[in-house]
């Protein structure tokens, strides 16, 4: 079984996240701190939204066939 791992940074407000999900985007992209893009379930970040929206930095782990394993905050 094959993982790959991506670091994220994110940072959205959160009238930005009331908007993902009034509008009912159901995936969203976010680029890796090395420039690749990733497209994850909007649905996933919902438990990281705080009152300031999402902020931080997060380890991304997919399988082999590049669905969602993990996601974490890692500071």
């Amino acid at each position: 079984m094959s993982h790959q791992t991506f670091i994220l940074n994110i940072s959205v407000n959160y009238a930005r996240c009331e908007q993902l999900y009034r509008q009912g985007y159901a995936t969203v992209v976010v680029p890796t701190v090395d420039g690749k893009r990733v497209q994850l379930p909007s649905k996933n970040l919902r438990p990281f939204v705080g009152p300031k929206g999402i902020h931080g930095r997060f380890l991304l782990v997919t399988d082999e066939k590049n669905k969602l394993v993990s996601l974490q905050k890692i500071d």
